[in-house]
């Protein structure tokens, strides 16, 4: 009987985090916007840009949020971000965590 609860627990678990995750090729599709200066493969094109190739998924998508609600403030950033909706935003980290 445990086993079974713990089998249903790791399961759910997996499931939900792999509902979460954003659509790599959605996101690959977006990203056409981020590569005048991130880079095409997400490596920035200037030391004043940071790379987005390998970064982790929830950072990034913690920091475009905080970008675009305005709680983290760059006037380059802001008019990027501004239109972007939570699943775009979650698209974009898929992807560019997958690089």
């Amino acid at each position: 009987m445990k086993l079974s609860y713990f089998t249903l627990i790791v399961a759910l678990v997996f499931v939900s985090a792999s509902a979460l995750a954003g659509d790599v090729e959605a996101g690959k599709a977006k990203s056409a916007m981020c590569a005048s200066c991130h880079g095409a493969n997400g490596i920035g094109l200037s030391p004043l840009w940071p790379n987005l190739a390998g970064q982790k998924e929830q950072y990034l998508i913690k920091q475009i949020k905080a970008f675009r609600d305005g709680t983290r403030q760059d006037p380059m950033m802001a008019p990027m971000v501004a239109a972007l909706s939570d699943a775009d935003i979650e698209n974009l980290a898929a992807y560019y965590s997958s690089l």
